[in-house]
């Protein structure tokens, strides 16, 4: 599966280990994720692709305005027993 703008990704190393962004550009071999929470939409983090791994979900990046819609669009998955 292929990681593509505004796909849900893993990461699988690094402090955020095991949490959920949504990718919100790519460029040449790398990620701007964001989480809304730590990583809000206006300061991505960047971090390599083969750190992370898609979901098959998909976000419209473009209809998200603020973080809490961020939020509120990964909540099922980075906090399970909350919804």
């Amino acid at each position: 599966m292929q990681i593509e703008k505004g796909c849900v990704v893993r990461s699988i190393s690094g402090r955020d280990a095991n949490r959920f962004y949504v990718v919100m550009s790519l460029e040449k071999d790398f990620a701007l994720i964001s989480d809304g929470k730590v990583r809000v939409i206006d300061k991505p983090k960047r971090k390599n692709i083969k750190h992370l791994r898609p979901t098959k979900t998909f976000i419209d990046v473009d209809s998200l305005t603020t973080n809490n819609q961020l939020r509120q669009a990964l909540r099922a998955f980075n906090n399970p027993e909350a919804v």
